[in-house]
Order: structure tokens, then sequence, then C-alpha cells
């Protein structure tokens, strides 16, 4: 890598981290504008792509701006001054700077988003609240016993065997492999046409996740001596312990819902709250979503999570929360979309300012949530 990064050296860092394979299908993660060679040594961070947040990447002589939520989340007919989207993406274009988005998949990786709230919440022992499944494979291939290392290492390298915080991980047994060469082949041993041939062979079984299959299988033909590479791939129904969607921890000591509610509503700057709760409960085991994260109102629940934190919940989904009595079993949260995920901004900051110190990282000074919370005065006019 160049002194000075390219947008691309940024991209390929960020997806390191957070695979654009591990987005959700509806979602548009990646460079939604820009040239991925232009080299960059400013760039702003927001949660969202609005006007004043290119104003400030302009004053900042910034040639990035990366957000969280996607700006181009929809196909367009055309990239014209019409329109808010389309409008905003031709402005970004014409002042030449790129804009890349980290959206789902940064909420699927480890110590993503969703972790960076439990932090925010002074969560203790974090986990994914709900892992990946049908993400993962088996991939198991016949290697001859000399070129058993390479490829074991050659796989390693390209993502595969990671399991939990351990790498490389993979399984070994001993057999003999049997084969007849063919007139027109090229075999490791033997001769083309020849007699069935025999050889010392492991049988090297490795996971991998879906998104990095292609590069493991382009590793694996790379790195195997044998004309046509003989493997077995199927897949694996067990939840995928890389890549998840919210967060699942603990408080340091059991609070009362109420102060509990002040905790959330103080962290994260919170103008109001919606809840369910049962105003006696007491708060300890707590599950939480970055976002939009309604959908897992049930796994929290099944997870034992004494509340949940999460975003743009509808009013008939805080029923969930209640028992067959209509008492709530689970105080439910929902301090705003924005709130819970405004601290993506500085999560996303500190990640690139460790791996990129000679670019100027700039945290937007812009609120970019379109909605406000109105509070009458008290008393009837």
């Amino acid at each position: 890598m160049s002194d000075v990064p390219t947008i691309a050296d940024i991209a390929n860092a960020l997806e390191d981290w957070a695979p654009p394979g591990s987005a959700q299908d509806y979602d548009n993660v990646g460079l939604q504008v820009g040239n991925a060679r232009r080299s960059v040594s400013a760039a702003v961070l927001a949660l969202d792509a609005t006007p004043d947040v290119l104003a400030e990447a302009k004053e900042h002589d910034a040639e990035l701006v990366v957000t969280h939520h996607p700006l181009l989340f929809q196909p367009l007919d055309g990239v014209t001054a019409d329109g808010y989207v389309s409008n905003l993406a031709l402005r970004f274009a014409e002042a030449g700077i790129g804009l890349y988005s980290a959206h789902t998949n940064l909420d699927a990786a480890p110590q993503g988003v969703s972790f960076a709230l439990a932090d925010r919440l002074g969560l203790t022992d974090v986990g994914f609240l709900d892992g990946f499944e049908d993400t993962l494979y088996k991939l198991a291939v016949f290697v001859p016993e000399d070129a058993f290392d390479d490829v074991r290492q050659a796989l390693a390298d390209a993502g595969a065997g990671q399991i939990g915080d351990y790498e490389a991980c993979a399984f070994a047994t001993e057999g003999t492999g049997f084969f007849k060469p063919g007139s027109d082949t090229d075999p490791h041993i033997g001769e083309a046409g020849g007699e069935v041939e025999s050889a010392a062979e492991r049988k090297l079984e490795v996971e991998v996740v879906h998104w990095d299959l292609s590069t493991v299988m382009a590793a694996l033909q790379d790195a195997h001596p044998y004309e046509e590479v003989a493997y077995d791939l199927y897949p694996v129904a067990q939840k995928n312990s890389q890549a998840g969607l919210g967060a699942l921890g603990h408080l340091d000591k059991p609070v009362p819902l109420s102060d509990f509610l002040d905790r959330v509503a103080t962290r994260l700057d919170a103008g109001s709250l919606r809840y369910a709760g049962a105003p006696d409960a007491t708060i300890e085991r707590v599950a939480v979503c970055g976002g939009a994260g309604s959908d897992f109102i049930g796994t929290a629940r099944g997870a034992g999570a004494d509340a949940y934190v999460t975003a743009d919940v509808k009013y008939h989904e805080f029923f969930d929360a209640l028992d067959t009595d209509g008492t709530p079993q689970m105080a439910l949260i929902d301090p705003g979309h924005y709130e819970t995920e405004a601290l993506t901004e500085a999560l996303l900051r500190n990640w690139l300012q460790e791996r990129f110190p000679e670019v100027a990282w700039h945290r937007t000074d812009t609120t970019t949530s379109p909605m406000q919370t109105f509070v009458p005065s008290s008393g009837e006019q």
C-alpha cells in the first residue's frame, strides 16, 4: 500500500472486517459514487449522506465520504438533478467526492454496530444475539502428502477455517487415493493412459463462509498439484460464529427499569423513549440491535433478556413483549433509529484511524436524521 491510500485500499480494509457478502439480500453496500483509484488524504464519516455532509466534505477538501446508510438503496432510472437521491448522487459525482457505504454488513460484523451500541450502554460479556444460518460450508479435499501443508496454508490464507476467535482450523485423516490417468491427462504421478495408480493422501476438511467461497476455491486450485482436484462441498447446518445480528450482554449489576431507561436516554442522547415494561422490573441481561431490529424481539425473549433496545418498533410489535396475561416479560425500548446508530460514526472513525493514520478522518458535525421530536409546552393553549 502506498503512503497515500486509495478509495479501493480503504474499501478493501473495510470489507475484510465487514464482507459485502454478509449484507442482507435487500441491501446495497460498497462504493456508491466515485473512482476507486482516487487517493484519499481526508474523509468525512456520517450515518447518512446529506447535502450538509457533502458541504462538510468540500470544506475539509475530502476525497471520500463513508456512511452507514446507503444513499443508493434502490436502483435509479437516471442520475439527474431531479429527486433527492438522484440529485445528491449527481452532486457527489460533480464534486469528485467518493461515497462508500457499509450497512447491514457492518451490522453483521464482529465488533460492528450492535457491539458498539452494547458498549455504549455498558454491557459486558457481549456476543451476537443471533448468528447467521445457512452461511457455512464444509470443504473436504483430498491432497497428496507432499503438498498437504502448502494446500492447508493456502486455504487458511484465503479465509477458510475460521471458528470463533480461532483461525486456520482444519482436520485431516489419512488414506489412499486411486485413479487411472486418461490418455489426454497430465497426472501428478504415473503416465497418461497408464495403469491405475495409488497415492498416500490426506483428506483435509475446513469450514468456509459463503462470501469467502470463491476466493477459497481459487486458492485451492492454485495450490493443489493435481490436474483434477477431488473435493466435496456441502452446507453445514449450524450458526456462523463469525457473523450475526444484534448483541447480547450483561450489566455490571442489576438496576431498576427506571434507572436503565434513564441510562439509555442519556447515553444515546435520545430526547424521548417509547417502551413497554413492567414498572418493578429489574434489568441485568440486555439485548440490543442498532437500527430496525423488531424482527428479533422473540429472539431476545428466548435468550432470556430482561430488556431489548432497538428501533423502529411498530405499535403492535410492543405486544410481543407481553405474556398471555398482558404483563411485560421483557422491557422493549425504542430510543429511535438515528439514536441507536449515530455511534457508528465514531466506530468507523476509530477503526479507520488506526489503520489509515495518514488520512484526516472527520466525523460529521451534522445530525443527519430528518426526524425531530416535538414536546408540547405545559398547560393548555
